[in-house]
């Protein structure tokens, strides 16, 4: 969380906002994924400097945890819309 806000739905927010500017399909899948490892990192980076290679890998697969619960999200909402 930064400020209050969780992550994983500013990820969602920016895939869904990628949507209605008119990409589709896979490539907001991709665009997840990158927008949760950017945000990770970062966040990452903000609590403390990434140094070593522990550090800076710890912080990758942070971002990418994040990316693949917003894309598991955002299929199950889709699906779940699309179901109804």
């Amino acid at each position: 969380m930064i400020n209050g806000i969780p992550l994983v739905l500013v990820v969602l927010g920016l895939v869904e906002w990628s949507k209605r500017l008119g990409l589709s399909g896979k490539a907001l899948q991709l665009l997840s994924m990158l927008v949760g490892i950017v945000l990770g990192v970062l966040y990452q980076y903000s609590v403390f400097p990434l140094v070593t290679f522990a550090e800076w890998f710890g912080a990758v697969v942070y971002g990418l945890a994040l990316g693949l619960i917003a894309s598991g999200v955002y299929d199950a909402v889709r699906s779940a819309v699309t179901r109804g």
